[in-house]
């Protein structure tokens, strides 16, 4: 889609807002909510500066993944199908549709749990129904990439409108949000705590994102030339932090609203969201605050369940160039992430889902560092990217971040094992 270069600051970032939320929606799955309860309940506020870390990471990395399909033309994908040999390709392949199918999981628990409830369906019930999300998908796909995006924009609404009544209703401490927001050396000493930091940020910063925004940002661009780029990739990366910004208020809401209302409230063991679901009421002395809740989660499932759709589309065209009709391949990964949650709830009951959800977090933050360290080096390449390849410090940047997630990834591999 083409934008006309002179309208008003306003109109032309309207014009380009859409591509951003339909991003941050992956950034607020049921896996968030689980990391989120989980880190509040035995943390308190100490988790917080994860999750503003987090989404910080997540807006340089969109960027330069925003970047990368603006100057080349390419997604991630893609890219990395015309840079790899054919065995390089494939294990990036492999592993981004792993995450792929760790988020579905994530998305298909969140649903599952807020249809039981809501309305008291039970969770293999709730399983096996997430399967009709399908045809929610196809269909807005089917009336065009707006529709699309007014749909993710409007459940973005009905999630923040549910937080903000829960935290008015907790009346958390602002001193100790201050204080969270501060990093301490105990999350990377504390192996516990180190856990769900990573599944934090792998509910945030999730690899498939990454290939998904590289392809977005092309449907709308102002031209060819190189200021035209220029202005795109502004427009593109302001449209993105923006809608990371809703997806920062939301994740850090979670882990504030599990801090004040069940840390503080003597309930520092609650991992899992029908427990976090069956306390809020007597705890915060409301007795639609479980139903807010409940109604956020379900809002939340279906939201993220269109960036699991969309980006595995992309991933699978991009990295292989075999083309899937959107329903059959739709079916296979909602299919591939349903089996797994039947078996370990029909094996292990209700009570197993929320260590399903944080394991599948820390499955999405292990996968992280090989889609981040292609986008780095892409982006990095003046033979792909010209004049618009990374400076000095921007590449440091994204070497210290790649780095960094290596580093926590293996500490967290050397204290499972």
């Amino acid at each position: 889609m083409h934008i006309a270069r002179d309208g008003s600051f306003w109109r032309k970032f309207a014009a380009f807002s859409g591509p951003g939320y339909l991003v941050a929606v992956g950034y607020m799955d049921p896996g968030n909510w689980a990391t989120g309860i989980a880190a509040g309940s035995a943390f308190g506020y100490q988790l917080l500066s994860v999750v503003v870390l987090a989404n910080v990471m997540a807006m340089f990395l969109q960027a330069l993944a925003a970047k990368l399909g603006i100057v080349t033309g390419l997604d991630l994908a893609q890219a990395c199908r015309a840079r790899y040999s054919p065995p390089v390709r494939m294990m990036l392949w492999l592993l981004c549709e792993f995450a792929i199918i760790a988020c579905e999981l994530a998305e298909v628990l969140g649903t599952a749990i807020a249809l039981n409830l809501l309305f008291g369906i039970p969770l293999l019930w709730g399983v096996a129904l997430t399967i009709l999300d399908v045809l929610i998908i196809l269909t807005l796909q089917r009336r065009g990439v707006r529709y699309l995006e007014a749909f993710i924009v409007s459940l973005m609404l009905i999630i923040a409108l549910c937080f903000a009544i829960e935290l008015l209703m907790a009346a958390p401490s602002l001193a100790g949000i201050a204080r969270g927001i501060v990093p301490s050396s105990e999350i990377v000493a504390n192996p516990s705590m180190l856990y769900l930091a990573m599944g934090i940020v792998g509910a945030t910063v999730m690899p498939h994102n990454l290939y998904l925004h590289s392809s977005l940002v092309q449907t709308r661009r102002f031209g060819d030339s190189l200021p035209d780029k220029r202005q795109t990739i502004s427009y593109a990366t302001l449209d993105s932090c923006c809608a990371l910004l809703f997806a920062l208020l939301i994740n850090g809401a979670i882990v504030v609203l599990a801090a004040a209302a069940f840390h503080y409230g003597g309930h520092r063991q609650v991992t899992g969201i029908e427990d976090a679901f069956r306390l809020l009421s007597p705890l915060l002395g409301v007795s639609l605050a479980s139903t807010i809740f409940a109604v956020a989660l379900l809002a939340s499932g279906q939201n993220s369940t269109v960036t699991g759709t969309l980006a595995g589309q992309i991933v699978m065209e991009g990295f292989t160039a075999m083309r899937l009709a959107p329903w059959l391949r739709r079916s296979i990964s909602r299919l591939l992430a349903i089996l797994p949650a039947l078996v370990v709830v029909y094996a292990y009951g209700p009570g197993a889902t929320g260590d399903l959800l944080i394991a599948s977090q820390v499955v999405l933050s292990l996968q992280l560092p090989f889609a981040v360290v292609p986008l780095v080096r892409m982006t990095g390449d003046r033979n792909m990217m010209g004049g618009f390849a990374n400076g000095p410090w921007v590449a440091g940047v994204a070497t210290l971040l790649a780095a960094i997630l290596i580093c926590l990834n293996i500490k967290v591999l050397i204290d499972l094992f």
